[in-house]
C-alpha cells in the first residue's frame, strides 16, 4: 500500500537530496573497486550497483509522482547504460537495469482507491456511484500526476477515468521549485540527459498538466486533427464528465507496447512507421504535437489501428520554427554544410564568430538525426535515442566546447525532445524502415512511397476535400 504522496517542498527536497546522496556513494564505490577487480568481478559488482540504483530511482520517484517522477520516466526512455559511462555489460545485465526503470511508465507506487474516491466525488460534487454505473477500484495504470480506472457509463460505455493524486498540485509546484535539485539527480544518475534543453522545457511545461480541463481540450484538437483516421486512433473524450482533476475518455483495448515489442518484425516496423507519422509527421505537417512520446502512451488494438493516449504536453509551433527546421534538414541531407551553418547563424542558434565548422555542423546534425537523413533501410538500434543525446554533451564526441554556449529556442528543444523520444520508442521495437523516404513527404513534399503512406495521403485527400 502506498504511502501518502509527500507534498512540501522540504520534504520532497528531502527525499531527492537522499536519492542523489546515495547515486553518488554507490558510484563512488563502484569507481574504486575497478582499481583493484578483475574485469569478471567489477562487471558483476557494477551491475549490483547499478540494479540497487534502478531500484532506487523507481522506489523514490515512482513514490513522490509529480516531476520527480516525469524525471525518472524521461530517464527510463532512453539506454541509461550509455548515460552512465557503463556500454560492456552483457544484454541480460543490460536489460535487466532497463526493465526496473521500466516500472516508471505506469507501475509506480499505487495510492489507495478510497483516497482517489475523495477527489473524484470532491469534483463532481456527488457519489461516484451516481456517475458511473460501474467503477473498478483497481487502476489499469499510473501515472506522474494520476491513476487510470476502468468504468462504465450508465449508457453501458466502458470509460476510462483519470484521477489526479490527491495534493499533486502542490507537489508539482514544489518540484518546480526544487528543479535545481531535481537536475543535480538529473547530473547524478545521467549527465548526458541533465544538462539537455529539453529537460528545461519539460519543466516549464509540467504544471501546465495540473489541470485536465487544459488536456481535454488538448485531446479534443488531436482527435478532431485524426478524425476517421485510416491507421491512428484517439479515444472520444466524454466532455461533460471532464473536470479539474478528473478525465474520462473511450476505454480502448488493445497490445501494450511491451506486448508490440515481441510481434514479428514486419508488424513492429508497421507499428514504428504510425508512431513516427503520428509524432513527427504531426509536428510539420499539423504544427501541433503532443509532446510525451513513451510506452505507456501507446496501445495496438485488434483492427490494426495504434492508439494514443494522453495529452498533457501539447505544443503548436510557428511556421517560421518550421520553416527553419525543413531547411536545416534539406541542406543536412544534401550535404550543404556552408548553408547549414548559415541557417544557424542567422537564426540565432549560433553566434557569428562561433568555432563550429560548417563541416562540424553538418556532421553533428547527421550524427543525431541520421537515421531521417540516410536514405537506406535502417533497422534501429536500442541505444540509438542515447546515442544521439550523447552527441551533444559528452566531450569525447568534439562536439561539447563549441556547442555548449549555443541557443535553441524553446520551441526547438520540445521538437527534440520528440524527436528523441520517437527514436527511442523505435529502438525499443528494433524497427526497421527506410525513415528517411517516409519523411521526405514532409520535408519535400514528394508522393508517399509505402503502404501506409498512400493511405494516409488520401485520407488527408478526402478530408481536404470536404473542408473545400
Amino acid at each position: 500500500m502506498a504511502k501518502e504522496i509527500p507534498t512540501s517542498r522540504a520534504r520532497r527536497g528531502a527525499q531527492l537530496g537522499k536519492l542523489i546522496a546515495g547515486q553518488a556513494v554507490r558510484g563512488a564505490g563502484v569507481t574504486l573497486s575497478m582499481v583493484r577487480d578483475s574485469d569478471a568481478e567489477h562487471i558483476a559488482r557494477t551491475e549490483r550497483a547499478l540494479a540497487d540504483a534502478a531500484e532506487d530511482i523507481v522506489t523514490v520517484l515512482g513514490s513522490m509522482k509529480g516531476l520527480a517522477m516525469k524525471a525518472g520516466q524521461l530517464l527510463s526512455m532512453f539506454d541509461l547504460l550509455a548515460a552512465f559511462g557503463i556500454e560492456s555489460l552483457p544484454p541480460r545485465q543490460r536489460e535487466r537495469f532497463q526493465r526496473k526503470l521500466a516500472a516508471l511508465y505506469d507501475q509506480s507506487a499505487q495510492v489507495p482507491f478510497e483516497q482517489m474516491r475523495k477527489v473524484i466525488e470532491a469534483d463532481y460534487g456527488r457519489p461516484i456511484d451516481a456517475v458511473f454505473s460501474e467503477f473498478d477500484r483497481q487502476p489499469i495504470g499510473a501515472a506522474s500526476i494520476g491513476q487510470v480506472y476502468r468504468a462504465r457509463l450508465a449508457d453501458g460505455r466502458a470509460v476510462a477515468v483519470k484521477v489526479q493524486y490527491p495534493g499533486i498540485d502542490v507537489a508539482i509546484r514544489a518540484d518546480i521549485k526544487n528543479l535545481a535539485l531535481v537536475m543535480r539527480m538529473l547530473r547524478t544518475v545521467a549527465p548526458a540527459v541533465a544538462g539537455h534543453a529539453l529537460v528545461r522545457e519539460l519543466a516549464t511545461h509540467f504544471a501546465d498538466e495540473a489541470n485536465y480541463r487544459t488536456e481535454a481540450e488538448h485531446h479534443r484538437t488531436v482527435a478532431e486533427m485524426f478524425r476517421d483516421h485510416p491507421f491512428i486512433r484517439i479515444p472520444a473524450i466524454e466532455t461533460e464528465l471532464c473536470t479539474a482533476r478528473v478525465l474520462v475518455t473511450e476505454l480502448v483495448e488493445g497490445l501494450r507496447f511491451e506486448e508490440i515489442a515481441a510481434l514479428p518484425d514486419a508488424e513492429r516496423d508497421r507499428v514504428g512507421e504510425i508512431l513516427l507519422r503520428f509524432y513527427v509527421g504531426s509536428m510539420i505537417r499539423e504544427r501541433r504535437f503532443t509532446g510525451d512520446p513513451h510506452p505507456g502512451n501507446i496501445l495496438l488494438a485488434p483492427d490494426g489501428k495504434v492508439a494514443f493516449l494522453d495529452f498533457g504536453l501539447f505544443k503548436h509551433m510557428d511556421e517560421t520554427a518550421v520553416d527553419f527546421e525543413l531547411d536545416c534538414v534539406r541542406a543536412a541531407a544534401e550535404y550543404r554544410g556552408a548553408a547549414l551553418r548559415e541557417l544557424f547563424v542567422d537564426y540565432g542558434v549560433l553566434e557569428p564568430n562561433s568555432p563550429a565548422t560548417a563541416d562540424q555542423c553538418l556532421r553533428l546534425v547527421h550524427e543525431v538525426s541520421g537515421w531521417l537523413l540516410t536514405d537506406a533501410d535502417i533497422r534501429i538500434a536500442e541505444d540509438a535515442a542515447a546515442t544521439s543525446i550523447l552527441a551533444f554533451v559528452d566531450p569525447r564526441r568534439g562536439y561539447f566546447e563549441n556547442w555548449r554556449r549555443e541557443y535553441a529556442p524553446a520551441e526547438h528543444a520540445f521538437a527534440r525532445r520528440v524527436e528523441y523520444g520517437t527514436l527511442a520508442l523505435l529502438g525499443k521495437l528494433r524497427a526497421g524502415g527506410n525513415w528517411h523516404r517516409i519523411a521526405r513527404e514532409w520535408f519535400y513534399g514528394e508522393p508517399p512511397r509505402t503502404e501506409l503512406g498512400v493511405l494516409e495521403h488520401d485520407w488527408l485527400r478526402a478530408i481536404t476535400a470536404d473542408v473545400d
